[in-house]
């Protein structure tokens, strides 16, 4: 019978009020408090920080031709939880939430101008190859290589070793015995803390995403009322699904939303510059594969302009590194009965081929309509906010009038999955666990279904009314640095995830023997 773990539980959420509560009283200070921090971690822990997601890269490569590659998750006998459709359409939305939406065009927009200390043209042909090579840079192979070795690592000590449900799993197969308690209460509080910090920037996000689209389309003034509708209706829907079962509600959002995301590429894809995406992203796509090293590392020209790297790069490894631990517990969770190898394609190659693709697409469709247009999206940008950037493109192609109520609900879905997952791990890491924490068809877990509810009411109800007030009366900014500043901890949490994955590596043997836990269909 599992239990509530009290400082895990009580200390990120006390700490993550206080925060919410600082904003308010003083914003200006918070945020001056929240920099402090970041600039002091990116000026000590930058090097550190490029460094291990490139080893993260290379670890995946290592993985995938060593002899852990053929190991089936679970043992030789498990069965698989989810089809490969469902399995890869969770892992994409969980990982993305409404990223590649509010980033996709904005962030090429700044980098046309601001081509990284490079001797470029504003707007010219070496800036839109900088700022699309950046883009892929931040959303496909680095990233997501470091979701693979935190998750890969969680899911072989979890359903190979059976160890617990708990960051420190891992570490107890590094050290050859289990942590202390207070060491695996102190990780997962970190972790968490961390965690919630970024979704709830993430949620703010994504209500200044859904609010502008709402104040374009009726004329509303995006205010606290209008905030705060979006609010509740992200989390009566996460409440929904979240409930629901962890097969059940998020299978069919994830579905869905997928769906909706090649459908709206395609929108992009056909009405836009098509030519254009072939030949600016082709180069492009060419130009990463010659740059990635030197840019991954920051070396030759690439060293050029530490302050846009530590604005751009690095802040955005330490925020995925920041979620990775808690986000690579439930990916690890639902890749039961099958193997790495299948792994790494689900959580590295496909997300970053779906990335490289969506990013080529926006990409190239914010440069070409920023040209077009003489500046309107850096205009749209500031007068509205980076969330009006991607309406303001939008104009500029037809059916404006049915793309933009369906970015609205694309936008929407898209933060509820990856809510829903990520509130899932949330509830998991709060409570201990004699065995799997899966739902089960049986009157005795009826007590343990209640509670890991509870606790995922508990954590959406605070989220979105954090995150409102955030948004409608302070800033997102501070919360935005001090999640940032969560990758640093979970920085050292991956590398050591990444030793216990090279400790694994010689136990192929009992690793795939193994066949720890049995899941009820769900």
């Amino acid at each position: 019978m599992s239990q509530i773990r009290p400082f895990v539980l009580f200390v990120p959420m006390a700490v993550f009020i206080a925060a919410a509560v600082a904003s308010l009283i003083d914003l200006a200070a918070f945020q001056a408090f929240a920099k402090s921090l970041s600039d002091w971690i990116l000026a000590h822990f930058s090097t550190a920080i490029v460094w291990a997601v490139f080893g993260f890269v290379l670890t995946c490569v290592a993985v995938v031709v060593s002899p852990l590659g053929k190991v089936k998750i679970g043992g030789a006998d498990a069965k698989a939880l989810l089809s490969m459709w469902n399995w890869f359409a969770i892992t994409l939305c969980t990982t993305i939430a409404t990223g590649i939406l509010f980033w996709a065009m904005a962030e090429p927009v700044f980098h046309l101008t601001q081509p990284g200390g490079r001797a470029f043209e504003p707007g010219g042909a070496e800036a839109q190859s900088f700022a699309l090579v950046s883009l892929y840079m931040h959303w496909s192979i680095s990233p997501y290589a470091i979701y693979t070795v935190a998750g890969l690592s969680f899911a072989l000590a979890y359903h190979n070793l059976g160890k617990r449900y708990s960051v420190s799993g891992p570490f107890s197969v590094l050290l050859g015995r289990e942590p202390h308690k207070a060491v695996s209460s102190v990780l997962d509080a970190s972790i968490l803390l961390a965690l919630v910090m970024g979704m709830a920037a993430s949620m703010g996000a994504g209500m200044l995403l859904l609010g502008s689209g709402i104040s374009d389309l009726t004329g509303l003034s995006t205010g606290p009322v209008m905030l705060a509708f979006v609010a509740a209706a992200i989390a009566v829907v996460v409440l929904i699904s979240s409930v629901s079962g962890l097969l059940r509600g998020i299978r069919v959002l994830s579905d869905w939303n997928v769906r909706f995301f090649f459908v709206f590429i395609g929108f992009i894809f056909f009405f836009g510059p098509t030519r254009e995406m072939f030949v600016q992203g082709g180069a492009a796509l060419g130009q990463y594969a010659l740059d990635f090293v030197p840019r991954s590392l920051f070396i030759g020209e690439a060293a050029g302009d530490k302050t846009w790297a530590f604005d751009w790069t690095i802040v955005y490894f330490a925020n995925w590194l920041a979620w990775a631990p808690v986000t690579a517990m439930f990916l690890g969770r639902i890749s039961r009965g099958y193997t790495v190898r299948a792994f790494v394609l689900v959580n590295l190659v496909l997300p970053s081929l779906f990335s490289l693709f969506w990013m080529s697409v926006f990409g190239v469709f914010a440069i070409e309509t920023e040209a077009a247009t003489g500046g309107a999206l850096s205009t749209a940008m500031s007068s509205a906010g980076i969330e009006g950037v991607i309406f303001e493109a939008l104009r500029s192609l037809p059916l404006t009038e049915i793309m933009v109520p369906f970015l609205l609900i694309l936008a929407f879905v898209s933060y509820v999955t990856a809510a829903d997952s990520n509130t899932e791990a949330i509830a998991q890491i709060c409570r201990t666990h004699d065995g799997m924490p899966t739902e089960v068809d049986s009157k005795a877990d009826d007590k343990e279904l209640r509670m890991g509810k509870a606790l995922k009411m508990v954590w959406v109800v605070l989220l979105a009314v954090t995150a409102w007030i955030m948004v409608a009366f302070s800033g997102i900014d501070g919360v935005r640095m001090l999640s940032n500043v969560g990758g640093l901890p979970a920085l050292f949490i991956v590398i050591g995830l990444q030793l216990s994955l090279f400790r694994m590596m010689g136990q192929v043997n009992q690793l795939d023997g193994a066949h720890i836990k049995t899941v009820a269909a769900e």
